[in-house]
């Protein structure tokens, strides 16, 4: 039941951008040899799958250890994960804590929290997945996680462009791709219908026929957030990372959450840190080999 491979040729290209975030600077040259990557984000019912099959617990399943929150109630060391939630109207920006909170009970079979399910939604892209959580299930389908520069190379389609599919966002008023459609973070009016996360395939494949590689969700690399890449201070729909580059993974390809005005980071250049414990409502993952 695991999702198709699609074989690329690898090569050199131009990773990287100067044009919008600095933790996405500079731009160089990188060579990836040839690769196989998932033509879809895994799905729920791809994640059911592997659960069923080995009994693994998430993360987000998993009380926190006490040992790792000195102080902390143990009313608080409850498993869940961080659920996105809509303000009522305008707010300030730069507190993402207004429309991010902890949901105890929220995990990937049930993301807005225990009154919430997947079962009408198998082929949406799995959600509050962990880093462990992305890789125990790529071991699992005798794969692995893609790096960032093969994620990279995989989403630019062979183009140079800013958005992989051209430099318009919208190419004649066609929207390529789920991101937030509204302004950030109260009204969001859908993409193509949808409210969150869509079904994989929903939007148009790239020139290499993989789908959601820009939107739907943020999905994990093996690469830590380190390196050529500087880590900036923009804003970020995501919560913040681990305040230790050395235990945050980069996130590519953005999410429906992802809007011009606060997080224009839906194109295959754009990069963002996160911790590998963080299961939120908009982080994802695709496999490679």
């Amino acid at each position: 039941m695991v999702t198709g491979l699609v074989a690329l040729p690898g090569g050199s290209f131009r990773m990287g951008s100067t044009r919008f975030y600095p933790e996405e600077a500079p731009v160089h040259t990188v060579t990836v040899e040839p690769f196989e990557i998932e033509a879809h984000p895994v799905t729920n019912a791809q994640f059911a799958a592997f659960v069923a099959d080995t009994g693994y617990r998430t993360v987000a399943e998993t009380a926190p250890d006490p040992a790792l929150f000195p102080g902390a109630s143990a009313a608080d060391l409850v498993p869940g994960a961080l659920v996105f939630t809509p303000t009522t109207g305008p707010v300030d920006l730069r507190d993402w804590r207004q429309w991010w909170r902890w949901v105890p009970g929220a995990c990937w079979r049930a993301p807005f929290g225990p009154d919430s399910s997947v079962q009408d939604k198998p082929d949406h892209p799995v959600v509050a997945v962990c880093y462990t959580d992305a890789v125990a299930y790529a071991r699992w389908a005798g794969r692995r996680l893609p790096t960032e520069a093969e994620w990279e190379f995989a989403a630019r389609g062979g183009s140079a462009s800013t958005y992989g599919w051209g430099d318009d966002p919208a190419p004649d008023g066609r929207l390529m791709a789920n991101t937030w459609q509204g302004r950030f973070p109260y009204r969001n009016d859908g993409a193509l219908g949808w409210r969150g996360t869509s079904p994989v395939g929903a939007f148009p494949p790239n020139a290499y026929g993989l789908v959601d590689m820009i939107g739907n969700v943020w999905e994990w690399t093996t690469t830590r957030f380190a390196g050529h890449h500087r880590i900036g201070a923009a804003p970020s729909c995501c919560p913040p990372s681990h305040p230790d580059p050395a235990v945050s993974q980069a996130l590519k390809g953005g999410s429906h959450l992802c809007a011009p005005e606060y997080c224009h980071r839906y194109r295959p250049s754009a990069r963002s840190p996160q911790s590998q414990d963080s299961a939120t409502t908009h982080i994802g993952f695709r496999c490679a080999r």
